[in-house]
């Protein structure tokens, strides 16, 4: 069934586990998602990066599909646009059907991000749609980007205050993860005082961006204190491709469109793990 983000977390924050968001790129990986989700009877989040959205498939193309694929399957299934930053761009997904959005105005100053927040809040409510927003802001590993610096993390009271002055659905929380594939062997520390003092002052469902390769005690820790959605997207795209490379290499006339489609059923044993961490397996409604 396809639903927006609301309802699932709204569930999931009362009866205290994460739904687990994954990001997606076309409509493969979209159906790995999927199947991952109905096998463990979990609701699921299939994240659509906007730098991936412009640049592969719009959200004119890619969003029917899954959704079509979402309204046949019985597990709750939404949509949601990951860090858009381009607010046309997000009002645009709205119009296609994207049952979520995240709207990453992080990098500006807090009255503007608060406005900006909040007039997509307000743009969203005539779609029906949820909207998740970041406060503080996250690393990337790699590309010349380094990992979340302590600056970078979420004050506890100006988040607060942001959840207060916008009515957004969902917050996402730098308390230590960093977008992207951390080196063999590193595990993040994460800051749970932050989640703690926000999740008590406020409430509402909290979101983890960056969960990939964050170790299972991050996970379970973080959902104790309150995490509500949990983002992964390296750790799929990873086991796709490394099912890509040992089947080529086994077999280099391996048929091509089996060849894709196994290597999504192979990396979506990864989402089962992290459906079981966040504790969402057999929550779909």
């Amino acid at each position: 069934m396809y639903v927006s983000m609301r309802e699932m977390l709204r569930k999931a924050n009362a009866e205290g586990y994460a739904v687990m968001a994954i990001n997606a790129f076309n409509l493969e990986s979209a159906s790995g998602v999927i199947h991952a989700a109905s096998k463990m009877h979990s609701p699921i989040i299939i994240d659509l990066l906007q730098e991936h959205v412009k640049k592969y498939f719009d959200c004119d193309v890619i969003v029917k599909p899954i959704i079509k694929m979402a309204q046949q399957v019985s597990v709750p299934v939404a949509i949601n646009l990951d860090h858009g930053s381009d607010v046309a761009h997000l009002k645009r997904c709205l119009h296609e059907g994207f049952s979520s959005v995240m709207i990453d105005a992080s990098s500006y100053r807090f009255e503007e991000n608060v406005a900006i927040t909040k007039s997509i809040v307000e743009f969203a409510q005539e779609f029906n749609a949820s909207v998740e927003a970041e406060v503080g802001n996250m690393g990337l590993v790699g590309a010349g980007a380094g990992f979340t610096e302590t600056k970078m993390y979420t004050d506890p009271d100006v988040a607060i205050k942001f959840i207060q002055k916008t009515g957004i659905d969902a917050l996402a929380v730098s308390y230590g993860s960093t977008h992207g594939d951390y080196p063999e062997g590193y595990t993040p520390t994460f800051h749970f005082e932050i989640v703690d003092k926000i999740k008590k002052e406020t409430g509402i469902p909290l979101v983890l961006h960056g969960g990939s390769g964050s170790g299972a005690d991050n996970i379970r820790k973080s959902v104790k204190y309150g995490i509500n959605k949990i983002n992964v997207g390296t750790d799929y795209m990873i086991a796709q491709r490394n099912f890509l490379i040992k089947a080529l290499r086994d077999n280099p006339n391996y048929d091509y469109p089996e060849l894709l489609h196994q290597s999504y059923l192979e990396a979506s044993k990864v989402i089962e793990n992290y459906i079981n961490l966040a504790g969402s397996k057999n929550k779909a409604l």
